[in-house]
């Protein structure tokens, strides 16, 4: 007996691995959107769409959420979950593409990084001043 294939479609599927990295979150903390989908800003998941994994905190999120969210002065460079010091986990296997959005990423936590450093010695500096007037 012999089969002969008329039409032949492909089907498969993909999801994100966060489990084998310590992570459970299933949704972007900011959009709420599924990772495997995407997020407000994409028409396709996958490398479009990539995920910033959070290296002090466990909170993941598609990275244009992030970078906008860490563009608004009021965020301080904080997790919007936790309100940890934001910083990505870099070189994650193929989880974190090669990829100059996240150098938009990493400059921007680096300006708030200075920008809390700046306000921790202007308020050391005023501390200091009060003290010296409280002592004359």
């Amino acid at each position: 007996m012999k089969v002969k294939i008329l039409d032949w479609h492909a089907v498969t599927f993909w999801h994100w691995d966060f489990a084998t990295h310590g992570y459970s979150d299933d949704l972007c903390g900011i959009c709420r959107a599924a990772f495997d989908g995407t997020c407000p800003n994409c028409k396709y998941p996958g490398d479009d769409c990539p995920i910033v994994l959070g290296d002090e905190c466990t909170h993941n999120f598609h990275l244009h959420c992030i970078l906008k969210w860490l563009e608004q002065d009021n965020s301080k460079g904080l997790c919007p979950m936790c309100r940890q010091i934001f910083s990505a986990k870099e070189d994650v296997d193929d989880l974190q593409p090669r990829d100059p959005r996240y150098a938009d990423l990493k400059r921007l936590i680096e300006r708030h990084r200075a920008t809390r450093e700046r306000l921790a010695n202007t308020s050391e500096q005023e501390y200091e001043v009060l003290e010296e007037m409280e002592t004359s």
